[in-house]
């Protein structure tokens, strides 16, 4: 990969001058070979496994960043869905696996480690139900550990037996962990469609169909593509359309030349680029002030689901462009506390749940980072999860939801998360029940054009 003068001026201005930074480096290890029927064993395999694999993991990242001068921010690892080890050993509750991954993600030195997870869009194994349990100790008495479940795909359906039990457990989990430095519930995803290779926390997992490792790479820089938007400003969408691809192609062959080296250096192969505008709470580094620049008077206004299914696909085209391993996500984040321009559209009024809900059927992934009253049901808390996997099912497309009710807190009171996960304020939630239709159970059958050979 050859880069002329001009691009690594280009790049380095972005880097010092527009927020472009490598989100993250992800390793995703294979755990299937630590499976045991003694559990000790088991956690001395994950962990010995672990060790072996990312044990310079965050050493060459640092190295990448002071040779290349590319910002690196986090360095992070995901494994194989833990419900898929741990069953073959009848523990009865698996919080001890989670405390074996904090404690390699501790000595490791990464932000986050990913894989406490289950996957039951179609049914729920008994190993599945005894990860879910321990999903509110283990996310509570652990630092770097987080979990996702997946309860639907576009050739399965919903499991509304699992979106009902994900319901109770945000709920719990957001109770026993309300005296934690993070809410476990900020370490919590369920998911439609959930992607094998995603590099971005809290879903990140190592799926049973990737290989024993592999680097996964996510390049982030919603403050280059605003300042593209700004280059356009009074210009034709189509224009504007053009630009945002042409800068969302340069991003994308820095993250490749990242992924490439960081991969070689640690011996793995390198998996997917996800380019996906992934925002923090700095002021310089927020989708919702793109949106703004594009035409808009605040996030959620008339126009904002037009203005956000432009960004994202031209996002998604753009990298395709430059990279054959495109994949995890790649699109456009939308989470609420981490957007310093989502946060104030809360504060003035202008984006409600119903219309994050409704740019979730064009952007990434959906519901993410919304603090919701503590008093709220949690067979509400399973409707708002039922809308979001209806959307990603019937649209083919990825969905999430990462809803931390606040416990004591009513709408318009500010939480705080802390460092990248900053913090929002309470949002509304409609007080129409739903417990009649969550409380049915069974599953809703994929949609028709599921059924495709």
């Amino acid at each position: 990969m050859i880069f002329s003068p001009i691009e690594i001026e280009e790049t380095v201005n972005m880097f010092m001058r527009q927020k472009l930074d490598v989100r993250c480096i992800t390793m995703g290890i294979s755990l299937l070979d630590c499976a045991d029927s003694d559990a000790k064993k088991a956690n001395q395999k994950i962990y010995d496994k672990i060790m072996r694999y990312a044990g310079n993991l965050v050493h060459v990242g640092q190295d990448i960043e002071k040779e290349f001068g590319v910002p690196i921010i986090n360095k992070r690892i995901s494994v194989t869905p833990i419900a898929l080890i741990a069953g073959a050993s009848g523990e009865k509750s698996y919080v001890e696996y989670c405390r074996t991954l904090d404690k390699c993600a501790k000595e490791l030195g990464v932000n986050f480690i990913g894989g406490f997870s289950a996957l039951v869009q179609k049914g729920i194994t008994p190993a599945d139900r005894i990860l879910i349990d321990s999903i509110p100790e283990a996310l509570a008495t652990t630092n770097f550990v987080c979990s996702s479940v997946n309860v639907g795909t576009t050739k399965n359906g919903i499991n509304m037996d699992a979106v009902k039990i994900m319901g109770e457990t945000i709920k719990k989990t957001a109770e026993v962990s309300r005296n934690c430095e993070i809410n476990g519930c900020a370490k919590l995803v369920v998911f439609t469609n959930a992607p094998e290779d995603n590099p971005f926390m809290a879903g990140a997992f190592h799926g049973p169909g990737e290989g024993d490792a592999v680097i996964n790479v996510g390049v982030s820089g919603p403050g280059v593509i605003l300042a593209a938007a700004r280059e356009y400003k009074g210009r034709p969408i189509n224009e504007l359309a053009d630009g945002i691809k042409k800068m969302a192609f340069k991003i994308t062959r820095m993250g490749q030349m990242v992924g490439t080296e960081a991969a070689k250096r640690l011996g793995v192969n390198f998996g997917i680029l996800d380019l996906s505008l992934a925002p923090t709470p700095e002021v310089g580094d927020s989708v919702a002030r793109i949106l703004e620049e594009i035409g808009l008077e605040g996030a959620g206004a008339p126009g904002t689901t037009a203005a956000l299914a432009m960004l994202t696909d031209m996002v998604k085209k753009g990298g395709v462009m430059a990279s054959t391993n495109v994949g995890g996500l790649s699109g456009a984040f939308i989470p609420v506390s981490e957007d310093e321009g989502m946060i104030n559209a809360v504060k003035q009024h202008s984006i409600t749940l119903e219309k994050l809900e409704a740019m979730t059927c064009v952007c990434s992934v959906g519901l993410d980072m919304i603090a919701i009253p503590g008093d709220t049901p949690a067979t509400t808390i399973s409707g708002i999860m039922a809308d979001e996997m209806a959307i990603g099912m019937v649209n083919n497309k990825t969905t999430a939801v990462r809803l931390i009710p606040a416990p004591g807190k009513k709408a318009g009171e500010w939480v705080e998360f802390g460092g990248l996960l900053g913090g929002c304020p309470v949002i509304d939630v409609n007080k129409f029940g739903c417990a009649d239709f969550i409380n049915r159970g069974g599953r809703i059958p994929a949609p028709i054009h599921s059924f495709r050979n």
